[in-house]
């Protein structure tokens, strides 16, 4: 093992998901004895398929938002037709580049950013035998995520958790290629392999002395994109804007995270030029977790703790208000079936 690998093992920003959640677990199934329910998260986001548990369609959640708000997307069912698809494509007034991803995904999974028919092509023979996504590529110049709850009671609802999104970068010296300010940089290097692939055309180009390169613009961690904290940027005005321009219009949905690309954060209060580029629900993470310059791993574990007892309350909440339904063991089992089969179709297709 390189020491870059020993000290990714040793850093806990980079640690695997069951490092955060397995700890959880036995505070997990308190809530849920308190609740008489092991499905009590199910009631928490009637609007979402299962709440938002990871496997609903991610096509059919971005249709709850508002129009003004919503990037234009398609729908490609498996085994689609490449010629009816760049029909739709052009009927839809979409041009390249654009975004595609799986209907069902987390964690940036075979997200892609598409600049050519023959990309697309080349996307759409690999991964045709799963439900895919395409979007329009929102052009604005920053990514974040912001954590949003209510409680079925209380008439507006509150931010607990904002996440700025710095994409990977390298600066140029002149002098070196691509690859080498690659091998360079402390955390461009951690994902060698996957922006080598992105930026495989550009390798051995040299930039310009001071000339930023961004290497991905998929804005998720496994990507390489630095999560910063940005909790110190909640406000009453923020979240009055979230709480008129989104959640108020959105009918059945409790909890969840909304990653957005926007223009600059003094717009996004006064809720112009912003487009929500997805909607999570109850598997979302408070993602300002992963910035260890301003938290600890066990400081992590509390936030997720704190997130888990929201989903308590709202899901009982729901419950006794016949807004949402609890399901019981053998449906919850049936998720982990899905869950493993469909992760085995994407291990194949990888």
């Amino acid at each position: 093992m390189s020491f870059t690998q020993l000290k990714k093992q040793l850093h806990w920003e980079y640690w695997p998901p069951f490092m955060f959640y397995l700890p959880v677990v036995p505070y997990a199934l308190y809530l849920a004895a308190k609740a008489r329910s092991f499905g009590f998260f199910s009631a928490v986001n009637p609007a979402i398929d299962g709440s938002g548990n990871g496997l609903e369609s991610k096509f059919k959640t971005i249709q709850l938002l508002p129009k003004e708000y919503k990037p234009t997307s398609l729908f490609v069912e498996k085994k689609s037709n490449l010629n009816t698809l760049l029909k739709k494509i052009e009927e839809s007034n979409l041009n390249f580049p654009l975004i595609i991803k799986p209907d069902i995904g987390f964690r940036g999974l075979l997200v892609k950013k598409i600049d050519t028919v023959e990309s697309l092509k080349n996307y759409i023979k690999k991964y045709n035998s799963i439900d895919l996504i395409i979007q329009e590529f929102i052009n604005y110049k920053n990514e974040c995520g912001i954590f949003f709850h209510r409680l079925p009671h209380e008439k507006t609802g509150k931010i607990t958790s904002i996440t700025l999104k710095k994409y990977l970068s390298v600066n140029g010296d002149g002098k070196s290629t691509l690859l080498e300010l690659i091998g360079k940089d402390k955390r461009a290097k951690r994902y060698v392999n996957i922006i080598s692939d992105i930026n495989k055309t550009k390798l051995n180009t040299i930039p310009k002395e001071g000339e930023k390169v961004v290497l991905n613009i998929i804005g998720n961690h496994s990507k390489g994109t630095q999560f910063i904290n940005g909790n110190n940027l909640i406000t009453k005005e923020l979240t009055s804007t979230i709480n008129n321009a989104i959640h108020k219009k959105i009918s059945g949905w409790y909890f969840g995270r909304i990653d957005l690309k926007y223009n600059s954060f003094e717009e996004l209060i006064d809720g112009k030029n912003f487009k929500i580029i997805e909607i999570n629900g109850i598997i979302s993470e408070p993602t300002h977790i992963y910035d260890p310059s301003k938290g600890t791993y066990l400081k992590a574990l509390k936030s997720i703790k704190d997130h888990w007892f929201l989903i308590y309350k709202i899901g009982v909440q729901n419950h006794k208000l016949k807004i949402g339904k609890y399901t019981n063991f053998k449906f919850l089992f049936g998720i982990f079936l899905r869950y493993k089969k469909y992760m085995k179709t994407i291990k194949k297709l990888t």
